[in-house]
């Protein structure tokens, strides 16, 4: 027989609102690999083009030749000031694929552009050094947590394909 109480003291899932965490940060955190296998966390300051994303970075960084290799996470979290619970933190961690845009191209001059909208003067110097350039993060899945027992699959487009309800959240 279910305990009434148990019962109420459930978690529920809270609606998500993806767009809304995107668009309250500014940076992007990374997790990228290298060719050794060894990982590493970084950030960068970000542009979001449609459902992708554009980081303007340095070769000096130690992420840099990481995304390089095609593949990184990234990670928007919520401010840990703003937060009611540590450990159930609004996030969206995002599996993207990387790709270097040409500094030529009217996709770089468009983007770098609304960099320097964003994020003010110091684009338009750091994009004229020859060792930044532009990566694009293009979202292929990724997860979105909202609170206890409100977690979702998303989907490349960055909708929500499903609630993970009880997947890997057993009790004894």
């Amino acid at each position: 027989m279910t305990n009434h109480t148990e019962t109420n003291r459930q978690a529920r899932p809270i609606a998500p609102k993806v767009n809304e965490l995107i668009s309250s940060t500014k940076s992007i955190i990374l997790g990228t690999i290298d060719s050794d296998g060894n990982p590493t966390a970084s950030y960068a300051p970000y542009v979001r083009v449609g459902n992708d994303f554009y980081i303007l970075v340095s070769f000096m960084a130690r992420h840099t030749k990481n995304l390089l290799n095609g593949k990184a996470s990234a990670l928007f979290i919520e401010d840990e000031s703003t937060t009611k619970q540590v450990y159930a933190r609004e996030r969206l961690t995002l599996d993207t694929i990387t790709e270097q845009i040409d500094r030529n191209s009217a996709t770089w001059n468009e983007v770098v552009s609304q960099l320097k909208n964003t994020h003010g003067k110091v684009v338009e110097m750091i994009s004229e050094m020859q060792d930044f350039i532009l990566i694009k993060l293009k979202p292929t899945k990724g997860s979105y947590v909202n609170g206890f027992g409100s977690a979702y699959f998303v989907d490349e487009n960055l909708e929500i394909t499903q609630h993970r309800n009880d997947v890997n959240h057993q009790t004894k």
